[in-house]
């Protein structure tokens, strides 16, 4: 799989360690789903995104959230021009390959509401007018957990939108010299140019779409979901709408690890950052990581019979 490998190289080149992140990072463009990044700053949430961006031969737009952001700044706006006599629709940043909203609750609930359509529909409605985004189109959004001070918490029809939630997680010691070592003297993200072409992504989301799933991989992700909405400590339980991005996941992970079928692992591999942000815990649960440790108890506490994954 050249144009995933090329990718993940270029990636190498400015990110340190982080392999599982870019490997899960991949794994939602090739699936046509969103990631929302949330972790502290200066963990390389926003150079990991630009470097994705400079990776594949597409447009890239960045937008700060802020409280006076409006959802016409995102999507664009009608405008009336003198000169010609006519209203002309000024497009918005969304109209890009791959958009970066950077601090994303830090907007109010209507403009991040302006994002729904758009990450649903791929399309954008001004004034009765239906505008088709280009393919492919992937949306990188941040947030950071520790303020919360003049933060818009993202309602769970927004945070649904995203097929993962991911965090970078801090360095090792290691990881931390070779960090230091090579900022030193250079700009790495500065240096480096486009490895794919939009139509190779574009390919790679078709292919993705004949990965084999066996029958009893289906059924063991039908158990998981079906045990998650019984719990006793999940209030709500995966959707399905969680079913067919859990599934969607698992067979862009197996093109990510070059195989054209999905097995156990590539299921358990996706299942706490596509799952974790689409339950909803009871208000008895006070840990910080219960969502993450109730998905991973639910693969532990379903069996899965041994087949031959390949045998259609």
């Amino acid at each position: 799989m050249n144009i995933v490998n090329n990718i993940k190289e270029n990636i190498s080149k400015v990110i340190i360690g982080k392999k599982q992140v870019t490997d899960l990072l991949l794994t939602a463009v090739i699936a046509k789903g969103h990631v929302l990044l949330e972790d502290v700053p200066g963990t390389g949430k926003t150079v990991l995104a630009k470097t994705l961006a400079k990776s594949i031969d597409g447009e890239f737009a960045r937008v700060q959230f802020t409280p006076d952001l409006l959802p016409s700044d995102i999507t664009g706006i009608n405008y009336y021009n003198q000169k010609q006599g006519e209203f002309i629709f000024r497009r918005g940043p969304v109209f890009s390959n791959i958009l970066l909203a950077d601090e994303i609750n830090r907007a109010t609930p209507r403009t991040q509401a302006g994002l729904l359509e758009v990450m649903e529909e791929r399309q954008v409605s001004i004034e009765g007018i239906t505008y088709k985004l280009e393919a492919p189109f992937f949306v990188i959004a941040t947030e950071n957990p520790l303020e919360t001070l003049g933060t818009f918490p993202l309602p769970e029809a927004q945070l649904d939108r995203f097929l993962m939630k991911l965090s970078m997680g801090f360095p090792n010691k290691e990881e931390e010299l070779q960090i230091m070592e090579r900022f030193m003297e250079k700009e790495p993200l500065e240096e480096i140019s486009s490895v794919v072409k939009k139509e190779d992504i574009l390919e790679l989301q078709k292919k993705c779409r004949s990965v084999y799933v066996h029958p009893v991989l289906m059924n063991y992700i039908a158990e998981i979901v079906a045990q998650s909405r019984k719990h006793r400590e999940i209030r709500t339980g995966i959707s399905p709408r969680g079913t067919l991005a859990l599934l969607n996941a698992s067979r862009a992970h197996a093109l990510v690890k070059e195989r054209e079928y999905v097995v156990p692992e590539d299921i358990k591999e996706v299942a706490v950052p596509v799952l974790a942000h689409r339950i909803q815990v009871n208000a008895n649960t006070f840990e910080p990581e219960a969502a993450e440790n109730l998905i991973k108890g639910l693969f532990m506490c379903t069996t899965l019979p041994t087949e031959e994954w390949n045998k259609r």
